[in-house]
């Protein structure tokens, strides 16, 4: 079996309200799986159950399986254990996420001291070499966050998310507050890590564009239900859904 990633009947609740209604997929070993619909349908949800980062508000259900291992209800010291070591998280606003009076190269190398023995100077020799690919200065290691562009500051959440290199990575619209230029440099330097490195991504857009672009497989939400999954040829060539079609009108 090759996958990586499978979920099985997932459903979340909140105070009584359902966010998600029994969704299934499956992500392969080295596979870019695009999840899109329209806001507030449940895709940053997904992903934020996936990587436990929900809360104690939500009432989560179902199976994730993450290779071979069911991660739906870790404790927190198993979460952190896989938490940016196995499993790497882009986030929608990536300066937003880092701590505002700490500079970006403390901050990786903290979360990256959690998991591996690494010194500074070791830390800074791996960092500086990622960064070259990704096409982030090296100087933004000892920059504050607040003084980076868009652009920089989703490459250095990819950084944070990417220096462990883990099996997964998970990206919440992590191009949607970017001007169409960084747009496709950020695009690029994913789909670059997916080949360099043969991680598998779960990507959350509603941009449809990009899933065209970056997608093997496509899950289309509407709220909160699964209501087509398939691979990006049978989604935008002979989408079956209704709902689809017009998701794929609207952009073409």
């Amino acid at each position: 079996m090759n996958e990586l990633l499978t979920v099985e009947n997932l459903h979340v609740d909140c105070g009584g309200k359902k966010i998600l209604h029994d969704v299934n997929f499956s992500v392969e070993r080295g596979e870019i799986l695009i999840i899109a619909g329209e806001s507030g349908s449940g895709k940053s949800t997904i992903l934020k159950a996936i990587d436990g980062l929900l809360g104690k508000n939500f009432s989560v259900g179902g199976k994730i399986f993450f290779d071979g291992r069911d991660i739906t209800n870790l404790s927190d010291d198993e979460r952190r254990k896989i938490s940016g070591d196995s499993i790497g998280m882009i986030f929608q606003n990536a300066g937003a996420s880092f701590c505002p009076i700490r500079t970006i190269g403390d901050q990786i190398f903290e979360s990256v001291k959690a998991h591996r023995d690494w010194d500074k100077k070791f830390f800074r020799e791996r960092a500086f070499e990622l960064m070259r690919k990704i096409n982030l200065d090296s100087a933004t290691l000892d920059e504050y966050p607040f003084r980076l562009s868009g652009g920089m500051a989703q490459r250095a959440g990819i950084l944070a998310a990417t220096i462990l290199e883990p099996k997964l990575l998970l990206a919440d619209e992590p191009t949607s507050a970017l001007d169409v230029v960084t747009q496709i440099g950020v695009v690029k330097e994913l789909l670059n890590l997916r080949e360099r490195l043969k991680i598998s991504i779960v990507m959350v857009t509603h941009d449809l564009k990009i899933a065209r672009r970056m997608a093997d497989k496509i899950l289309i939400l509407r709220h909160g239900a699964a209501i087509e999954f398939g691979t990006r040829d049978q989604i935008f060539n002979a989408p079956q859904e209704i709902y689809t079609q017009e998701l794929i009108g609207a952009t073409s």
